[in-house]
């Protein structure tokens, strides 16, 4: 149980939740934002000193059915929800850390996919594997050392970050991959890979302590990208995530609607890689 980390996350999201928004009525002025402590116990059906003591950090270990209760009164998302148990230690982690062991046939799905970009990542966000498409659309991951190969750092220690963050996809992915994150850091609470990224983007960009600091929570899921590559110029891609439950991997997919000018130019890219090899 991370009892400082539920405490800080509990106190977090009844500071974004509006009585309106619980089915309370608004009680006049508030000296803060969100619900008071004595609503979201209202809310759950426990008593309020019971809730003190879980935003103190010195509450007994909740059950799960408490957990439920907090959750709906909070009302949390299916991310946000699981986050909650992982923090109470009542959702065991997958291992003691992310998995690298990337699965053959896996691996043998990359192979098989000549005209897709195609990676696999871990929780982390570290790429583990990747086909020749996506090594050569990605700048030339054959070439990348480990600390390049990890997506969250390659993201906040871009150069053109702060203008990125600007639109919406990349400020959007930007966020999206803080919280899955996140997310991660309490599913994998004795990894230390995890908390060393962590501090290392924490010291490196205000950026990422600012997402950071929302207590966001999500995992990373489809989204539309838009991708630049020098030879081929910018593309518009479908992003696909495939999730490998046994290993908290995924397989990331770029995939391009038929017919269309972003799969010529993906065409065009393999033929010019093949002529390079």
């Amino acid at each position: 149980m991370n009892r400082s980390g539920l405490a800080e996350f509990l106190r977090n999201r009844r500071a974004r939740l509006t009585p309106r928004e619980a089915g309370l009525p608004g009680g006049g002025r508030r000296r803060t934002p969100g619900l008071r402590r004595q609503e979201v116990a209202q809310l759950a059906g426990m008593s309020i000193d019971y809730y003190i003591r879980l935003e103190q950090a010195r509450g007994p270990h909740p059950s799960r059915q408490v957990l439920g209760a907090l959750a709906r009164a909070l009302m949390l998302t299916a991310d946000e929800r699981a986050h909650l148990f992982h923090l109470a230690g009542e959702a065991p982690a997958p291992g003691g850390r992310p998995s690298r062991d990337v699965p053959q046939g896996v691996l043998n799905l990359l192979a098989s996919l000549e005209d897709v970009p195609a990676y696999v990542v871990d929780a982390k966000y570290d790429i583990l594997a990747w086909n020749p498409l996506a090594g050569v659309l990605l700048g030339d991951l054959d070439r990348a050392g480990p600390r390049e190969l990890n997506v969250v750092r390659h993201v906040f220690a871009s150069p053109d970050l702060r203008a990125g963050l600007c639109e919406e996809e990349k400020g959007g992915f930007a966020r999206t991959a803080v919280a899955d994150l996140r997310a991660a850091a309490a599913r994998y609470p004795d990894d230390p890979s995890i908390g060393e990224l962590v501090a290392e983007m924490l010291a490196l960009s205000p950026q990422f302590a600012a997402f950071w600091q929302t207590h966001d929570v999500e995992i990373q899921r489809n989204q539309r990208k838009r991708m630049s590559h020098p030879l081929i110029g910018v593309i518009e891609v479908s992003c696909q995530s495939l999730h490998v439950p046994d290993r908290d991997q995924r397989v990331v997919l770029y995939t391009t609607d038929a017919g269309s000018p972003a799969r010529d130019a993906l065409r065009t890219l393999r033929t010019l890689r093949l002529q390079d090899a």
